[in-house]
This record gives C-alpha cells, structure tokens and sequence, in this order.
C-alpha cells in the first residue's frame, strides 16, 4: 500500500522523471499549449504554476530558480518579461486541463494543458486574415484573355509577311536571266611519236634484233616508270 505518499512515478526514476518535466515546461512556456497524457498533465501542473509564480516575484534569485527548470535563457525572459506580467492581478490557476479521450493504440487517456489566457501565435492571426477580393482575380484573368488574342493576331500578320515575302522572290528569280556556263577546252592531242610509243608498250610488240634473234615482249610495270625501247644495232 502507497498510503501517504505524494506524486505518481509514471514507470520513471527520480531523474527521468525530472528530465520529462523539464522538456514538457520548456515547450509549454514556448507554445503555451502542449498535448500529453492525462496523468502527466495532472502532475505537470502544479510544478508549472509555481515556475509562473516565480516570475511574478522578479527577483535576481527567482530568476535562478526558474533557470533550473527551463534550462534556456530566452525562455526565462519570456516568463519574467510576457507570461508573468499578465497573470499579476490572478492568484493562481494560471493553467487549464481539457481530456481529450483514449488514444487511438494504446487507449491512454490524453489531455490539453493550456494557460487560460494564451496568445494565439502569428501563423493563426495569419490564417484568420480575410482572402483577397475575387474582382481582382477576375480583372487579371481578362487581362490574360485580351492579351492571348492580341498576340495570335500579331502571329497571323507575321506569317502573312513571310508568305508575301516568298513569293516576292520567287518572281525576282524567275525576272533574272540565267547564267550561262562557261564551255570547256577540249583536251589537246598528243604528239604522234609518244602516241606510237605508248601504242607499241601496251601491245607488248616484239622487235627483231640485228643479228636476228626476236626480243623479248616489253610489258608496262606495274606502279612503275614506263619501259624503254630497245636501241636497234646496225
């Protein structure tokens, strides 16, 4: 039996425990509205309303005391210099807790603590604003669909241009007489004598010696200078 005895452990040490508390303080006094088990909340509570009452005292070792707990700087000048300021005249029950029912898994009961007179942050202010009126919408769009015609109109001329330019000169071509082309040379004839020589080369024709032997047919090398007659004797 827990007879008398104070607090829940939450399945945590001493130091765990501690260690939850800090982080939950922390986001709270950043949000001013953080969502956690019923239990947690329950605990949570009364530690943060001693941490708001300290703030209201704004002494140097009030000041120590919350940096304990909250562990950054900035956070301690938002609760000395925002959030105590406003709960000056209200002697306590700074915070607010509303259950929100199981939660979808493990069925834990979950809650919302809140301060009861939270400033709504700038992304909802920012949501809340009215949208812009639609005439404006409207005007922009017929802008754009006086604007398309124009261009395709500005497209069709274009292409009427070029078409009409075309055609332009296609007529100066067919006024300009054409060029006539310059005749070529005929090649000149060769001399007779390298006719005969080239002649008798490519025939292979044989030529009696002077002592009557026949010689041997001269055939053109291939890739090579161009075989020479033989000397006649006699």
């Amino acid at each position: 039996m827990r007879h008398a005895v104070k607090g829940r452990k939450l399945g945590r040490t001493t130091s765990h425990r501690e260690a939850l508390f800090r982080n939950q303080l922390q986001s709270l006094m950043d949000k001013e509205r953080i969502i956690t088990t019923l239990p947690k909340a329950k605990e949570l509570r009364p530690l943060a309303e001693r941490v708001i009452t300290r703030g209201k005292q704004g002494t140097i070792h009030a000041r120590r005391w919350a940096l304990r707990w909250l562990i950054r700087r900035d956070l301690v000048k938002k609760l000395f210099d925002d959030i105590a300021p406003r709960f000056s005249e209200r002697p306590g029950g700074y915070l607010r807790i509303v259950k929100l029912g199981p939660r979808q898994g493990d069925g834990a009961e979950m809650a919302v603590i809140e301060m009861v007179d939270r400033v709504a942050p700038e992304k909802d202010a920012a949501a809340a604003k009215p949208e812009k009126s639609k005439p404006a919408a409207a005007s922009k769009r017929g802008a754009k669909a006086g604007k398309a015609p124009a261009k395709a109109k500005a497209g069709k001329a274009a292409k009427a241009g070029k078409e009409a330019g075309e055609g332009e000169e296609a007529e100066e071509r067919a006024a300009k007489p054409e060029k006539k082309q310059p005749k070529k040379k005929p090649a000149k004839p060769a001399k007779a004598g390298h006719k005969a020589d080239a002649a008798e080369a490519g025939r292979g024709r044989q030529e009696p010696h002077g002592d009557g032997r026949r010689a041997k047919p001269t055939t053109p090398r291939p890739g090579g200078r161009k075989p020479s007659t033989p000397q006649k004797t006699g």
